[in-house]
């Protein structure tokens, strides 16, 4: 599989036929050195500056930060393996300690 970009918000830029400083505007930002600082993977945008690219492009945030998704993708998965073995662990051993303990009838 190819390695994806951390962004491709330039492209979609480009597609739509903007410049740095008319999507600064539809974002809320004095200019287009935001926006250029995001294209060229030096800042990564907070939350809302990465949902305000995707309501402007027409797409989702996933698409837009493909790579970097991929990467979290990536660090999340051995953590949910780690955790589904630990609570699957939890309940063999719950189960195992209701078997062992008896019940107290009223």
């Amino acid at each position: 599989m190819a390695q994806k970009l951390p962004n491709y918000l330039k492209s979609h830029r480009k597609r739509l036929g903007l410049t740095q400083d008319q999507v600064a505007f539809l974002l809320g930002c004095r200019s287009g050195t935001k926006v250029s600082r995001y294209e060229r993977f030096a800042r990564v945008p907070p939350l809302r500056t990465a949902m305000a690219f995707a309501a402007v492009y027409h797409t989702s945030v996933e698409t837009l930060f493909a790579g970097v998704y991929d990467g979290v993708e990536r660090e999340t998965e051995p953590r949910a393996r780690r955790l589904e073995a630990k609570l699957a662990d939890a309940k063999s051993v719950q189960m195992s300690a209701s078997k062992v303990t008896p019940r107290v009838q009223p």
